[in-house]
């Protein structure tokens, strides 16, 4: 089935992929809304962002206009932007994730793990992006220190045009275990949305995460 989609930061590096791979996919984007400004042909049935925080207003003004799921990948949000997706799922369904990659949740997941069974080691964590990244330390990593559930350290670097490197280390006095992911293009984030919005087309209202899109109906 082919879903209109509109993009919030649709000129930015993960709006194009975005596009590109909806495209292929068969989907159609009729709307977008950046610094650029507003282009519209046709009423979207899912919205996508994926822009800064300073949007996250306009974001909520459209999903609220057009009454449809949103898909939101911004990362930097203040709690209080958070409480605001909060009280807007409970019109409409919105994914929220700072990371939209599978193979950050199967780390995630080893995380937790070892968490359960090392709880005396030493935890840190280190983060690598672009040179382009505005929020330090990564939205990710953010993510990472709250399956630990303290406040680990986490050491970030903004380089070149690194996707997104994440590494848990946990140290005793006799041995150190490393989980490391690194995204090699933003594709990976692109086909996680695709998956995003394939699940939250089916849903009426709540706020889910990226965990929920692939975990929920193996849940049940």
């Amino acid at each position: 089935m082919q879903v209109k989609y509109g993009i919030i930061g649709g000129s930015g590096k993960m709006g194009r992929e975005i596009e590109s791979l909806f495209d292929e996919a068969g989907h159609k984007c009729v709307f977008k809304f950046d610094v650029i400004g507003e282009w519209k042909s046709g009423n979207p049935q899912v919205i996508i962002d994926f822009s800064l925080p300073q949007a996250l207003n306009n974001t909520i003004l459209y999903v609220k206009k057009f009454n449809i799921p949103l898909i939101i990948g911004t990362t930097g949000l203040s709690v209080e932007q958070i409480e605001s997706l909060k009280t807007l799922s409970r019109n409409v369904p919105i994914v929220q994730s700072y990371n939209f990659s599978i193979g950050m949740q199967m780390l995630l997941k080893c995380t937790e793990m070892l968490k359960e069974n090392l709880p005396d080691w030493d935890v840190e964590i280190s983060e690598t992006h672009h040179r382009f990244k505005k929020d330090k330390p990564s939205g990710t990593a953010l993510m990472i220190r709250n399956v630990l559930g303290k406040n680990v350290n986490i050491s970030s670097l903004r380089i070149g045009n690194v996707p997104g490197d994440h590494t848990v280390y946990f140290g005793s006095l006799g041995e150190v275990i490393s989980i490391k992911h690194s995204a090699t293009s933003r594709r990976t984030f692109t086909e996680g949305v695709l998956k995003s919005v394939q699940f939250v087309m089916g849903k009426k209202k709540g706020l889910y995460s990226f965990n929920d899109v692939l975990f929920q109906n193996k849940r049940k």
